[in-house]
């Protein structure tokens, strides 16, 4: 197994965020995390990057655990990528670019900057601060700081929300592309559902800080009775049943 999550748990004062999950992903595989706002999503994906600690529970990578071993190895294979999370507005775009290549040790990073850049159409843009730039500018910018290091595992925060169709396709297209080209292995929180039917291999449900279900978007679909994935969010999100 490559990534494992076991009995993860997150507690901020008395507010449980993250209840005793557990789960695990297969490397080179797409899995979706889809859940109401504020059912833990964001926390999860936060506790496997190491910037929220864990009340308790393990985070294993090829059953290394993230929090006992060197740390600073195994998260240089991990990047993330969230609208939500702003770059330095005051630097320019390559200006970003080059500092986070340099905190991932990216060799040859101009080559890599430059490669990145003509994938996600951002040269134009260049030598523009950050701040400056529109939704779908950012959020290109974004994924290629994400894609700097060539991260074995990938950590995606609803990478297209607020983006316009065009720009949304774009990503979600490009997203496909790398990872067929580079056996990339993905978490993805989004609540487009029809990009989680897109991109992603499996979903886990979250309500509450639990999972209350995973399986194959077809299989969830067919469990619950339901039309499609959208229809079957709903279901599980306003289930009034006990957790």
């Amino acid at each position: 197994m490559f990534i494992e999550i076991k009995e993860l748990k997150k507690i901020y004062n008395k507010f449980c965020a993250v209840n005793n999950i557990n789960f695990q992903i297969d490397k080179n595989k797409t899995i979706g995390l889809l859940g109401p706002n504020g059912c833990g999503k964001t926390t999860t994906i936060g506790m496997m990057l190491g910037l929220v600690s864990p009340t308790s529970g393990e985070i294993k990578i090829e059953n290394k655990n993230i929090n006992l071993f060197n740390r600073d190895e195994i998260l240089k294979r991990f990047n993330f990528a969230s609208p939500y999370v702003e770059l330095p507005k005051k630097l320019t775009v390559k200006q970003n670019l080059e500092i986070y290549g340099r905190l991932y040790g990216v060799k040859n990073l101009n080559k890599r900057i430059y490669e990145i850049s003509d994938d996600l159409n951002i040269k134009n843009f260049f030598y523009r601060k950050t701040g400056e730039l529109s939704s779908g500018q950012k959020n290109r910018v974004s994924l290629a700081k994400s894609l700097i290091n060539k991260p074995e595992i990938l950590l995606l925060d609803e990478p297209t929300a607020s983006l316009d169709p065009d720009i949304g396709d774009f990503i979600r297209s490009y997203i496909q592309d790398y990872k067929t080209k580079n056996k990339v292995t993905i978490l993805l929180a989004s609540h487009n559902m029809g990009e989680v039917e897109r991109l992603c291999d499996s979903v886990i449900m979250m309500r509450k800080g639990k999972i209350i279900d995973q399986g194959t978007c077809k299989e969830l679909i067919k469990k619950h009775g339901r039309n499609n994935l959208e229809e079957t969010f709903l279901k599980l999100a306003r289930s009034e049943d006990e957790l």
